[in-house]
């Protein structure tokens, strides 16, 4: 089927924004690493592939970032911070992929190197995750609170490195601001060489090296992506590289999606939302090597298996994140009812 065919894919293509638009509110990604293989599953060329989705993740995380805003979610003094950093970062990276593709090992070293950020970010999360449900408070209380920050974030917030800024949203009293400018530059540094809208880095770094709650981070992250996309999609668009009606009939479904995930992150304790986070990305980078091991075997059926594999875990997680948005709305709606 073409892909100019859109009229015929319209459904399907609202229901596959709504899947990425539902995880991008609730865990503050693009998700790009869903959506690009999506797309050329459905017949999209690889470039207009990445150039729609960029045109879809501006106008879903604008959704998603106004909702978070709502609820007190972004710290837009961090994100602007951040900003700054990433765009040396963003410069640092795609720097370097330059000078691997002149030596011919771009793509394999790339790959190799998301696989281990992926797998490595998973499995601490999940180990994070653990760690803190066998904690004797959590036992005792049977809650599923945050802690206040990591062993990095204090050390880091311990820093004296005038200018000293305040970032009452992230609850950081004081902290240098070279801090989150050198983890914007480290992020986008990262989303650059790795060719990743770089909300899947910037998430957890924002969680671990500041000590930011994940509530505030997925806002923020949300924030900066609407500036990343914008750059992103005007870039492919002066190339004719963006699929327009591809890209809002995938909005209708994100829109609504957006909103969803949102308004889940406020029935989804903090650190639920990290480990459902740990499980997309650790099977994105299964994904991967299956990707790679295609390259290197010359199967192209283990690249398809591949982009269904992580379509398919995207497609359990809205639904997860759907039935816990419902769940919690019963729950809220019988406590209103109760007597005072």
């Amino acid at each position: 089927m073409a892909f100019e065919d859109i009229a015929s894919l319209s459904w399907l293509l609202v229901l596959l924004g709504f899947i990425v638009g539902t995880l991008s509110g609730f865990f503050g990604v693009g998700g790009a690493f869903i959506m690009t293989p999506a797309l050329n599953i459905l017949g999209f060329p690889i470039v207009y592939a990445i150039g729609t989705d960029l045109a879809l993740m501006l106008g879903s995380s604008t959704v998603a970032t106004l909702r978070h805003f709502r609820f007190g979610n972004v710290d837009i003094r961090l994100g602007v911070y951040m900003l700054l950093g990433t765009s040396a970062g963003v410069w640092l990276g795609k720097s370097l992929v330059f000078y691997l593709l002149a030596s011919g090992e771009a793509e394999t070293v790339i790959r190799l190197i998301y696989i281990l950020l992926l797998f490595s970010l998973s499995l601490y999360m999940v180990y994070d995750y653990l760690t803190f449900i066998m904690r004797p408070h959590f036992q005792k209380n049977k809650t599923d609170t945050e802690t206040r920050g990591t062993r990095l974030s204090r050390r880091l917030q311990q820093l004296k490195l005038a200018p000293m800024v305040k970032l009452p949203v992230s609850q950081i009293h004081q902290i240098s601001i070279w801090v989150p400018l050198g983890i914007g530059i480290l992020t986008g540094f990262l989303a650059a060489f790795l060719g990743v809208g770089g909300g899947f880095i910037r998430m957890p770094a924002l969680i671990y090296g500041l000590g930011v709650p994940t509530s505030v981070a997925v806002g923020t992250d949300l924030f900066e992506i609407i500036f990343s996309s914008a750059i992103g999609t005007f870039l492919y668009a002066i190339e004719g590289k963006v699929h327009l009606a591809a890209a809002m009939t995938l909005l209708i479904g994100a829109s609504i999606g957006a909103q969803v995930g949102s308004y889940a992150t406020q029935h989804v304790r903090g650190m639920r939302v990290r480990l459902y986070f740990a499980l997309t990305i650790f099977f994105a980078g299964v994904s991967v090597v299956l990707k790679q091991v295609a390259v290197w075997r010359d199967i192209p059926l283990l690249s398809t298996l591949a982009g269904y594999l992580i379509i398919g875990v995207a497609t359990i997680m809205m639904l997860v994140i759907v039935i816990k948005l419902i769940a919690g709305l019963i729950t809220e709606y019988k406590h209103e009812g109760q007597p005072p």
